[in-house]
């Protein structure tokens, strides 16, 4: 937990030192191919998982359900914070 709060720590301080070079212009790029990548890398790790594949229709509906739930909670807290503190009334 240490080196996730100082590799935080480390990238503020990065993003804070060259906020005014071009670099920055491509980072929300360059996060979006890291994410997807990394969701790629996690659904191999689950695919590959002979105990969850097994027991697929068991932990299904409440992994859909969860999945579901998660998505639209993100999707509907992101609309609320964008109209609460990013548009001008």
């Amino acid at each position: 937990m240490t080196y996730i709060l100082l590799a935080i720590t480390a990238g503020i301080a990065a993003g804070y030192l060259c906020r005014r070079q071009t670099i920055v212009k491509y980072t929300g790029s360059l996060l979006s191919v890291v994410i997807m990548l990394l969701l790629f890398l996690l659904g191999i790790s689950v695919g590959s998982n002979n105990q969850v594949i097994n027991n697929f229709t068991a932990i299904g509906l409440d992994a859909f359900i969860l999945t579901a739930g998660g998505t639209l909670g993100s999707l509907f807290g992101a609309k609320w914070a964008y109209k609460k503190f990013f548009t001008t009334k």
